[in-house]
């Protein structure tokens, strides 16, 4: 017996031993599980948002050039339409957003705004578009006004997408800026349902706000005088952004129409002090028609880029950031899409970005096929455009054409400057008797030279005139205004205008490029009416956006008038538009100047009316300016299309190098040594 109670002693001391043995085992096993579920409740939820942009569209819906009358496979919103479906499907978050000139830049725009307006409940083919592609949100521009009030009302009611923008106000007439009450929706707040990366569906806050250049009061003033008011876009931002991350706002999106200047001063092209504003998550700009990031620094566009051709200071190109700051701009017409991909966690409740990545696509939009549904949507105001700007109108004996148009004196501005001048000597006749002895100068400028790439220059062949020549000749929906100045006001006018040139060093024999790549094209006014040359080795005396820089250089040299040196203080009617007249470009002493003709036509169709009375135009320029020659030996090179080389004719001070740049641009030779 006892021994039978030891053997069950000892058998219930093993499984107690056992049993601790198993327990002990176990407990490891238990405490992993129980960590692993609490840590489990620790991880944070992880989203990924894509941002798509598109921007300056123009019109540009099909991959058509209606000044060409030919197929254009970098344009159309048709084809962006196709590389945004597949955008969507790589991704399961997205949403799509547009920065607004939608509605005006081609003849289309221009049939529907003024040849055959919208009706009421009429959708605009742009929105059409917009609606088949299932936007977000939208931003105005500077060319949303440019048909008034009334009409971008009619325009933007029958979008299926809000739009939104900040900083135009309601002009109450009672100067006090504290109580002025916006014109449009300044931003909005939406509930973005997201999926995350377990596939649990989440909820974001995506904030939009919208920006315009408040230049726009003075570029349509005649429809918006009186009427609005516009707030700068940096201080609308501080205000307004702090109010939407208040709100609840996870993701504030800026919209800005606006463009990149490493001038924090300036107040048209604002990113890079924009991207200083405490609280923008990111930023989708436009309105300067270029393309950020780029695929590679020798590709990105020099305004991005320091004297040295590196990044500028706070622009990093590979992430695609500005200030540390998600950024893209998706170029012009259609040919871009431009994509932000945010990476946002949850931390301790809050959605934070952790991870960005900017790309613009523009190849991939040459290769792709049309949207069929919008074709189809907007195919009978597209047939109806084209059998307007066909209608007949006079002829040319030559060909017209603006590849050599900076930098010589050029048929495709002297055609448009005969047009003014010919419509304001009518004019004063009629209406201005007091003016009758003044001399009248007409001012014109080349607006297709390759802003928007190698294949935008103006090329009429021989023969009959049609509106689209005219539109080809007169790109915008510009307004002719007339202005009263002194020959003084005429030279500094000019000195503006020369820093369309890099300064040629005389020492060297290397090549030397002589655009200035930041400076826009239409802001090159030639002044016909007196002669003068452009002295390229010295200075400019202005900066691009008007700023004295050398205030002793003077590069117009030989100016006058009649035969004589232009007297300072002798009074002139200068022709212009509406966009140079009220401070476009920012031109020294214009704005100024007294307004004598303010017109309500446009130079477009003055451009028509004088070619339908003369019938037949001989496009001669009368070499009233040029480029000083200089008595050293250099090497300047400039850029214009490839097709140039087709227009060189014998004894041209012209040579094609047979080299292109990275843009596809042709790089030639320009002869000064004469």
């Amino acid at each position: 017996m006892k021994s039978t109670k030891k053997f069950q002693g000892l058998k219930v001391l093993s499984s107690a031993l056992a049993l601790s043995l198993i327990a002990s085992s176990l407990t490891p096993i238990m405490e992993t599980e129980a960590q692993a579920k609490t840590a489990k409740t620790k991880v944070q939820s992880q989203v990924k948002l894509r941002i798509m942009e598109t921007t300056d569209v123009h019109t540009n819906l099909l991959d058509f050039d209606y000044y060409k009358n030919s197929v254009a496979p970098q344009l159309g919103l048709a084809k962006t339409a196709t590389l945004v479906n597949k955008a969507r499907k790589e991704v399961k978050n997205s949403v799509l957003v547009d920065n607004g000139d939608l509605i005006q830049g081609t003849p289309l725009g221009t049939y529907k705004a003024t040849i055959d307006p919208l009706k009421k409940n009429e959708v605009h083919p742009m929105i059409k578009a917009m609606n088949i592609m299932k936007y977000d949100m939208a931003s105005l521009g500077n060319h949303e006004f440019n048909f008034g009030l009334n009409f971008l009302k009619e325009v933007y009611n029958d979008a299926a997408f809000g739009f939104v923008n900040a900083n135009v106000y309601k002009d109450d007439h009672d100067n006090n800026p504290n109580n002025d009450k916006n014109q449009f929706t300044p931003y909005k707040i939406v509930n973005k349902k997201v999926k995350d990366e377990s596939g649990k569906t989440q909820t974001i806050k995506v904030g939009y706000i919208g920006f315009v250049p408040p230049q726009i009061s003075e570029w349509d003033k005649a429809n918006l005088n009186n009427k609005v008011i516009v707030k700068g876009i940096v201080e609308t931002a501080k205000k307004y952004v702090p109010i939407m991350k208040k709100k609840g706002a996870d993701v504030v999106i800026a919209m800005p129409h606006s463009g990149f200047n490493k001038d924090v001063t300036n107040t048209e092209d604002t990113i890079y002090a924009l991207s200083k504003v405490k609280g923008i998550d990111a930023i989708t700009f436009s309105h300067t028609h270029k393309v950020f990031p780029a695929k590679d620094i020798a590709s990105l566009d020099s305004i991005f880029k320091d004297e040295q051709g590196n990044a500028a200071k706070g622009v990093d190109n590979k992430k695609g950031t500005i200030n540390g700051v998600p950024a893209v701009q998706a170029g012009f017409g259609g040919g871009a899409l431009g994509i932000i991909d945010l990476t946002l966690k949850k931390i301790k409740g809050k959605w934070a970005i952790t991870k960005s990545k900017s790309q613009a696509q523009t190849r991939s939009v040459l290769e792709e096929k049309a949207d069929e549904k919008i074709k189809k949507a907007i195919l009978k105001d597209h047939e109806a455009t084209l059998k307007y700007i066909n209608t007949p109108i006079g002829k040319t004996t030559d060909d017209i054409y603006s590849y050599f148009a900076l930098v010589q004196d050029d048929p495709s501005i002297q055609v448009v400057t005969s047009a003014q001048k010919w419509f304001v000597e009518k004019y004063v006749a009629l209406n201005k008797p007091e003016l009758k002895d003044l001399p009248i100068l007409s001012v014109g400028a080349p607006f297709k030279a390759g802003r928007n790439g190698k294949d935008e220059y103006t090329d009429i062949k021989k023969g009959d005139l049609t509106i689209r020549s005219a539109g080809d000749l007169y790109l915008y929906d510009n307004t002719l205004k007339a202005l009263k100045v002194k020959g003084s006001n005429v030279k500094e006018w000019l000195e503006m205008v020369a820093g369309a040139f890099n300064t040629i060093d005389t020492s060297k024999t290397t090549e030397q490029s002589l655009l200035n790549p930041t400076f826009p094209v239409y802001n090159f006014d030639v002044i016909d009416g007196v002669q003068y040359q452009i002295d390229v080795t010295k200075p400019a005396k202005y900066s691009t956006t008007g700023q004295l820089e050398n205030p002793t250089s003077s590069r117009i040299v030989n100016l006058t008038y009649d035969g004589k040196p232009i007297d300072p203080n002798q009074e002139f009617i200068v022709v212009t538009n509406n966009y140079r007249a009220s401070g476009g470009g920012h031109f020294p002493g214009i704005s100024e100047s007294e307004l004598v003709v303010d017109s309500a036509d446009e130079n477009r169709q003055i451009l028509m009316d004088y070619i339908s009375e003369v019938k037949e135009i001989t496009p001669t320029a009368d070499n009233n300016w040029s480029i000083a020659p200089i008595a050293q030996k250099v090497n300047v090179t400039f850029t214009t299309s490839p097709q140039a080389v087709d227009y060189i004719k014998e004894g041209s001070l012209f040579t094609y190098t047979g080299k292109t740049d990275v843009r596809g641009f042709g790089i030639f030779q320009l002869n000064l040594n004469r």
